[in-house]
């Protein structure tokens, strides 16, 4: 069975909250949004956690057996049935499912933007160098010429990709393909996030991003009553970062010698210049959950701000580029076509 997504999450968890607020049992509410499933696959779901809640007792054994909700939404939910708190966690759990697909659809948004663009740029320069240079490459042999130097080269290239085409479809193709498996898979994910840490302002955003996930989930651990090296353990499972994971661990380290959470998490470089401030100020006033949560919120207007003006920056870019190729293209053939028509 597919795995719930962040938002699909985020709305059951809307409900459930909703549901335990009012006073209804977890049993009841599963019942009643049972009764108003359309879906089948939703039915289904609904009825294993039914089932498997009415025999055990347990609304996280049940949703285990549904077998569709991510594991640290699961651990969270333990947490909040044993600590009485199940209806705050899953209200928290709703608002941080929420901020989750938000910083997907932010990072899809960065990654997908400057491919299409790109992709426009290789089907102008293809289509100029397959049917536009081939016209240029008659007009000359009319006028008793050959094409020389760099528009002869550009003709031989276009002609290869012309000559080679149905093999070059395969080729893009297979790479399609063989990218939209990699980016399915944890190790084609890791190397994508290898190769993007590489770049100066990709890096900045996946620190900003991984600080904002951190800041959300150990807002909610602590909101539930556990200890600050408890909440870091489980915090930490929704990072992917190798680089961020150093910090964890630097962190992790400073906790368990006895430091005071927001010293730790400012000396590791976890939260730095007002972030590691506000954090400081929410441990003094011990509203460090609260604190927390502004922090991830703050987090996730500096990865928006980023995005946008990579975004901003990388459009005029490309077409500077595109403008730049295009016109030695046309350069490299308008320029002797200029000096035979003056010659005449």
């Amino acid at each position: 069975m597919q795995a719930f997504n962040n938002l699909e999450t985020a709305a059951f968890c809307n409900q459930i909250a909703l549901v335990l607020k009012s006073g209804i049992s977890s049993t009841e509410g599963i019942s009643i949004m049972l009764d108003d499933a359309e879906k089948e696959s939703e039915r289904g779901i609904l009825e294993t956690i039914l089932n498997k809640n009415e025999e055990t007792g347990s609304f996280y054994e049940a949703l285990v057996s549904a077998g569709v909700f991510p594991e640290y939404m699961l651990n969270m939910v333990k947490i909040g049935e044993e600590s009485g708190r199940l209806d705050e966690v899953m209200a928290k759990l709703a608002v941080h499912y929420e901020r989750e697909d938000t910083i997907r659809k932010s990072i899809r948004s960065t990654i997908s933007y400057p491919l299409v663009m790109i992709a426009m740029m290789v089907i102008v320069i293809v289509v100029l160098l397959v049917k536009v240079m081939p016209i240029f490459s008659a007009v000359f042999r009319q006028l008793g010429s050959e094409m020389t130097g760099l528009g002869k080269s550009l003709v031989n290239i276009g002609a290869a990709i012309s000559n080679s085409s149905v093999i070059l479809t395969v080729i893009l193709a297979l790479i399609a393909v063989v990218g939209f498996l990699a980016a399915k898979t944890k190790g084609g994910r890791k190397a994508a996030r290898s190769l993007g840490s590489k770049i100066k302002s990709i890096r900045k955003i996946m620190d900003s991003t991984a600080a904002c996930r951190f800041a959300d989930g150990m807002s909610l651990t602590l909101a539930s009553g556990l200890t600050p090296d408890k909440c870091i353990d489980l915090a930490g499972k929704l990072n992917s970062d190798e680089v961020f994971a150093v910090k964890l661990n630097n962190c992790r380290q400073l906790v368990a010698e006895g430091e005071d959470l927001s010293k730790a998490l400012h000396e590791s470089g976890i939260f730095t210049g007002v972030f590691s401030r506000l954090a400081s100020v929410g441990q003094k006033t011990g509203t460090m959950e609260e604190s927390l949560s502004k922090i991830a919120e703050m987090y996730q207007e500096d990865v928006d701000t980023k995005i946008n003006n990579m975004l901003a920056a990388m459009e005029p870019t490309l077409v500077i580029i595109l403008s730049i190729v295009v016109g030695i293209i046309l350069m490299s053939v308008m320029l002797p076509l200029i000096g035979i028509m003056a010659a005449i």
